[in-house]
């Protein structure tokens, strides 16, 4: 399509994470830098973590890429949903190790065997872990272990991984001290700067014998920033789009209209996903209803009579809060139909005794009011992106109202 349009020997935005299109802006430089000065420690892990598409990946990618593999040897695990023992036979796996049957000690050994192999050749062992924010703890904990391996003081093993910010939180619990003291270097990687992103645009594209067709206006490079924010993966998403939007249109130049118009589409599509979503769930909580809580077996026992309890007048029922203005209602999410309290007031009686009703009532009343929670939640999210729409809306108009006024035109 677009490539044979332009004459690209190959997909310049591709999503899939691709060491040949690594471009290094100033932060990727610096989380080179710690990339490099961790691999020359020789031991420990390295954490380099960053939002969604960030380029984390690609960035080690080029990493490995890099390294001489007569001295290095390296072995990469992207499936992170793993246990303790499922993450010992990920590594070896990725080290060519067979552990079909083997037990936990056998794994050990056949690991520790493999490392010394490799470094009696003069090789060192690189494990790459991609998503590391969703390991258990008991999967972290077997990585450190084999932290442990060495050989005359060195270690056998270095471990790079790789996560979203939320695995900061993770590290910083008490019970990963040990594996924390053993990180020897750590970067946070941010999104491309806006002075950057003209340059990362080129790159991308020269690597596929790009010759300035289509052109990229100035203003295209700024308005592509303020939509995607310097991220790597949303300036492949847009920049792919525009491509196909200048083929399908005929023209070889992408200005800032074009920008805009293909921006404002890819909104709406997310929004059309967004809501989608939405109603499935919502549709999900009104199928299943509040919970059915079966009642409490009554035990029939023979006991001395005894003097009548003393009759306390139970509390008055709790009544549904008022809220003083109607939210406003959105296109998919009727919030009516959820009620905000259960119809059944619950109560609980004065005494020590356990009453059974009371506890089944309320039980009732949390899941309900918890399904009310969780449809106001998803309103308030759809309202916001409304009102970012709409932001985006303004600025768009307030720019070209400003365009005509520079130009001289009547609005």
């Amino acid at each position: 399509m677009y490539t044979e349009f332009y004459k690209l020997s190959d997909l310049p935005f591709q999503l899939t994470p691709d060491h040949r299109f690594f471009f290094g802006s100033s932060v990727h430089k610096r989380a080179m830098a710690h990339l490099m000065f961790g691999l020359s420690q020789g031991e420990g892990f390295i954490v380099i973590t960053g939002d969604v598409g960030a380029g984390k990946t690609t960035l080690m990618g080029h990493l490995l890429e890099s390294l001489d593999p007569a001295k290095y040897v390296s072995g990469t695990i992207v499936t992170t949903h793993l246990d303790g023992d499922s993450m010992l036979r990920m590594v070896a796996a990725s080290f060519d190790i067979d552990h079909t049957n083997a037990d936990k000690a056998t794994l050990l050994q056949q690991l520790e065997a493999r490392f010394k192999g490799l470094s009696a050749e003069g090789k060192r062992c690189v494990l790459l872990i991609d998503e590391v924010q969703n390991l258990s703890f008991q999967a972290l904990e077997e990585l450190r272990m084999l932290s442990n391996f060495q050989v005359d003081g060195k270690a056998l093993l270095q471990s790079f991984l790789l996560g979203q910010p939320q695995f900061r939180r993770t590290m910083a619990s008490p019970d990963l001290d040990q594996l924390r003291q053993r990180v020897i270097a750590s970067y946070h990687l941010g999104p491309v700067g806006k002075q950057e992103v003209r340059a990362y645009i080129e790159h991308r594209l020269k690597t596929v014998d790009w010759n300035n067709d289509p052109e990229f206006t100035e203003g295209a490079y700024e308005e592509v920033f303020n939509h995607t924010g310097g991220v790597p993966r949303k300036l492949n998403v847009l920049c792919s789009r525009l491509l196909l939007f200048g083929f399908l249109e005929e023209t070889h130049q992408i200005n800032w209209d074009a920008v805009v118009q293909v921006a404002e589409d890819l909104f709406r599509e997310t929004e059309q996903i967004m809501e989608h979503g939405e109603t499935q769930t919502q549709q999900a909580a009104l199928n299943a209803g509040p919970p059915q809580i079966s009642p409490a077996p009554v035990a029939l026992e023979k006991t001395a009579p005894v003097d009548p309890p003393v009759q306390h007048q139970a509390p008055a029922p709790l009544e549904a809060p008022v809220l003083e203005a109607p939210l406003p209602e959105a296109p998919i999410l009727d919030t009516q139909e959820i009620p905000l309290v259960a119809e059944t007031p619950f109560t609980r009686n004065s005494d020590n005794s356990a009453d059974n009703s009371g506890i089944e009532s309320d039980s009732v009343e949390i899941g309900v009011l918890q399904d009310r929670i969780s449809a106001l939640e998803l309103q308030l999210e759809r309202h916001e992106r409304i009102l970012r729409w709409t932001q985006l809306m303004l600025k768009h108009h307030e720019r070209l109202l400003r365009r005509r006024a520079t130009s001289g035109t009547s609005v």
